[in-house]
């Protein structure tokens, strides 16, 4: 027997166990199609187009300060036209009933939204919700008691890294495409796409329009939405992520249920462990999150979290940095428990803790302030963990915050800013709403007030 028929038996007789992968050993196998997945998969991924009405100058001359400044008002400046835009993008069936999910930015800002199959039927459809923070949304076909093919959800946790893929949508409107390519690598955290980043990353061609397909195993389950491409010149570069599975199911839920989505709050914040923390910990290799803060009262706490602990896994699956964290969370339904595998002084410990919805305390209490002080025109609330979950801001932040400034206001005109965090008013610190709302009545000859801006404090004096 030559050498490679040899090496050839032996690989074939390594991959006889019960999840045997082989490579093709006759020509038969080299034949193989994904056409029979494609005609499985096809019928329930849609082509999503939208109609945006906006309004624009008559002309842009009317807008030009020279021309303004030289011919002044002229009749007609004034006037606004309308303009149509339209976009496109893809989604996918997930509800015989015509529940379609696809990204939110694929139907941001519609006005309408039309969905065609892929046997080309046209049908209108209505926004159910959508979720900025994930990149996802839900529309919902109108139509009478019909029933639509869907797509079976895959577990995304079950696949590697080296399993091949499918993407199907609609790249630059050409019409429903496949594309064929392998995972490519997982729970990508460094891509700014959404805020609960954990994705797939597949070499399967993605392009714009695309957004909202399926990214399909070769069982025709869907494992991820395709929603980003890593690309310089707008075409596919081979770099194509998807949002997995495991959160799109959380998303889809609670969209449908109640229009928006309520996330599990932890109550806890940390940092990715680095080599250098590795080290200092006496951690076998940098991996978890290594937690800073624990909030009073919160689920964490009860849980006895502690400061200086690991966490290295959520439900047993491993989690890498505090994106990963945030993204295993977000997987979990509130209501129920969660395992927390933490490491502390060396010895791997198991915590139960109670996943509840981020607590609207203290209230919000949302003002738009008015009158002749700096903050007149500004909106401030008190920052609550509700309310830092629906922002995407730290939960562990507390205190006054600027959540908006009309246009025009004495606030817009001294630039204060939405997000900031009002610390002090004429040298008196402010906690809550109430004491902001205290210390503006009335008028001053001079105002002194100190925010905190992205983490840098500012004190401004203004003459009165």
């Amino acid at each position: 027997m030559k050498p490679a028929a040899v090496f050839l038996a032996a690989l074939l007789v390594a991959a006889t166990g019960a999840d045997a992968q082989t490579v093709p050993a006759s020509r038969e196998q080299m034949r193989l199609t994904f056409a029979p997945v494609a005609r499985q998969v096809a019928p329930a991924v849609v082509n999503i187009y939208t109609k945006r009405v906006v309004r624009a100058a008559a002309s842009p001359m009317f807008a030009d300060p020279f021309f303004r400044r030289f011919f002044g008002d002229v009749p007609g400046m004034g006037m606004t036209r309308e303009r149509v835009q339209n976009s496109l993008g893809s989604g996918v069936l997930v509800g015989a009933d015509g529940t379609v999910v696809t990204n939110h930015h694929v139907i941001k800002d519609a006005d309408e939204v039309t969905v065609v199959l892929s046997d080309r039927r046209e049908f209108e459809a209505r926004i159910v919700g959508s979720d900025e923070r994930t990149d996802l949304a839900v529309v919902k076909i109108e139509s009478k008691g019909e029933t639509f093919p869907t797509l079976i959800l895959g577990d995304s946790d079950k696949i590697e890294v080296g399993d091949l893929v499918l993407a199907i949508g609609n790249p630059f409107g050409v019409g429903q495409t496949v594309t064929q390519g392998i995972v490519s690598a997982l729970a990508r955290t460094n891509v700014g796409v959404s805020d609960f980043r954990s994705f797939i990353q597949t070499d399967a061609a993605i392009n714009p329009g695309n957004s909202g397909g399926a990214l399909v195993d070769i069982d025709g389950r869907l494992i991820g939405i395709n929603t980003a491409i890593y690309s310089k010149d707008g075409g596919s570069n081979g770099i194509g992520f998807a949002i997995p599975t495991a959160l799109v199911k959380n998303v889809v839920a609670g969209i449908s249920k109640g229009g928006k989505v309520v996330r599990p709050w932890l109550g806890a914040g940390g940092q990715a462990v680095t080599s250098d923390l590795a080290q200092a910990l006496k951690l076998p290799r940098p991996l978890g999150v290594l937690v800073n803060n624990v909030y009073r009262d919160s689920p964490a706490a009860k849980a006895g979290l502690q400061i200086g602990d690991v966490i290295v896994a959520v439900q047993g699956r491993e989690v890498d940095d505090p994106e990963g964290l945030r993204f295993r969370l977000a997987t979990l339904q509130v209501g129920g428990d969660t395992q927390l595998t933490v490491l502390r002084s060396g010895a791997e410990k198991q915590i139960s803790v109670r996943l509840i919805a981020p607590p609207e305390t203290p209230p919000r209490d949302q003002t738009e302030l008015s009158g002749r002080n700096p903050f007149g025109g500004a909106t401030v609330v008190n920052i609550n963990p509700a309310l830092a979950e629906e922002i995407g801001i730290n939960s562990g932040l507390s205190g006054v915050m600027v959540l908006g400034v009309r246009r025009g206001s004495v606030a817009h005109r001294l630039g204060v800013q939405p997000g900031d965090l009002i610390l002090r008013i004429n040298e008196k610190p402010v906690a809550s709403v109430a004491d902001v709302k205290a210390a503006v009545s009335g008028e001053r000859p001079r105002w002194a007030i100190t925010i905190n801006r992205n983490g840098e404090t500012m004190t401004q004096v203004i003459e009165g």
